[in-house]
Order: C-alpha cells, then structure tokens, then sequence
C-alpha cells in the first residue's frame, strides 16, 4: 500500500488525533469547522471519533471524510513532489 493510499484511508471511527497523527495538515480542515462548532474540535473533541464529533456538532460526516481525505491526498502529493518521504508506523516508503 502506497503512503496516499495509507493517508486517505480516514475512516469514521478514527478520532481527530488519529487524523491529525495521520496528516498534521488536517488540522486546518478542523480549523475550519471550529466556528459552526462553536468552540476548538481539536481541543474539545481530540479523542472522540469522527462520527461522534459529526453527531455532537450537527456536521454532515460524509463532507467532513471527504475534506480530511482531500487534504490528506494533497499533502502526501506535495511530500512526494518535493521529495519528502517519511515513513509513518506500519508504513515504508514507496
């Protein structure tokens, strides 16, 4: 399994530290749904599932997966462009 296919992988029951370990730049998709939460997902809510924090501020699950998976997609498109190959857990470089 190639590194993107590993960082798109999020899945609703990880929560939003498994996310963030998996793809530090999703914390600016978090960022931004912290306003129509009405308080910091990522102070709040760092270790409930991405269902649960879906269920608890009314956002639609399907749209969260699909933003965190996007820029999950970028970010390991831009480490492989600009050379930057890390290994994560689990994971050897491609």
């Amino acid at each position: 399994m190639s590194q993107e296919q590993n960082n798109t992988n999020i899945t609703p029951d990880m929560s939003v530290l498994d996310v963030l370990s998996l793809c530090r730049e999703t914390e600016d998709v978090f960022r931004s749904y912290d306003e129509a939460a009405g308080e910091c997902i990522c102070c709040n809510a760092l270790f409930e599932t991405l269902r649960d924090v879906a269920e608890k501020y009314n956002f639609d699950l399907e749209q969260l997966l699909d933003h965190l998976r996007a820029t999950a997609r970028k970010s390991d498109r831009d480490d492989i462009h600009h050379g930057r190959f890390t290994s994560r857990p689990g994971t050897t470089p491609s």
